[in-house]
């Protein structure tokens, strides 16, 4: 049925082929991202509210070059707070200086985990109608060639057909994979940003401690800090 499509329709089969393989590339790499993204932040939390100080953390992740998520952007943060300290800035502008570079270090962080989703959701969307195109453009042909033929039954008009709707088939075969994924990986990210969220809430409230200020409540006991 491939094999003896018209050459429009066989380019369409490639293209539909080759953005199939580059979604399940996507599926692996995010996969891999959200669950090093994961560990990691996990890993982080766990160093942070086993007590450790603050200028310790602060120094460790000074030390790695390689730091994302929650300890970049707490490395970020405190950086900030430290230089707006240094100034003697007013309590109230020190967090809120604090709390601005928190917020643009987590959306960076998002923006490097969100790489690859949009054209997920660009092949999801896209393939089928591509697949769609070459089932058209296979049928027309196939009518067209029924122009010379005398007598039309069933036998001679299924094979242009059948080879024609095989496009369709392999834009669903490339899109469903990339939507589910899609949709997953969206939810995935967004978890992982609501745990980061809720962390630059609580890490701001030590921040206000440490100058004296009443923080906000928050579910999370910060001794050691």
């Amino acid at each position: 049925l491939i094999l003896q499509a018209s050459p429009v329709v066989q380019l369409v089969m490639l293209l539909l082929l080759l953005a199939s393989l580059y979604s399940w590339y996507l599926i692996a790499k995010l996969h891999m991202s959200y669950k090093k993204a994961q560990a990691d932040d996990e890993h982080f939390q766990k160093i942070f509210w086993s007590g450790a100080e603050l200028n310790t953390l602060y120094n460790n992740a000074q030390l790695n070059s390689k730091r994302v998520g929650l300890e970049d952007i707490f490395y970020q943060g405190l950086g900030e707070f430290f230089k707006l300290k240094k100034r003697s800035a007013a309590p109230a502008q020190t967090i809120d200086g604090t709390e601005r570079i928190l917020r643009v270090s987590l959306s960076r962080d998002q923006s490097n985990l969100e790489q690859g989703l949009g054209a997920l959701a660009s092949i999801g969307s896209v393939a089928p109608y591509v697949g769609l195109f070459g089932t058209v453009w296979g049928i027309m042909n196939a009518f067209i060639g029924l122009a010379d033929v005398d007598q039309v039954t069933l036998a001679t008009v299924a094979p242009g057909i059948a080879e024609a709707l095989v496009a369709t088939a392999i834009g669903l075969f490339s899109a469903i994979p990339a939507v589910i994924a899609y949709n997953r990986f969206a939810r995935d990210i967004d978890r992982v940003a609501t745990h980061q969220e809720t962390f630059i809430e609580e890490f701001s409230n030590i921040l206000q401690r440490n100058l004296g200020a009443q923080p906000a409540p928050t579910g999370h006991t910060a001794s050691g800090h």
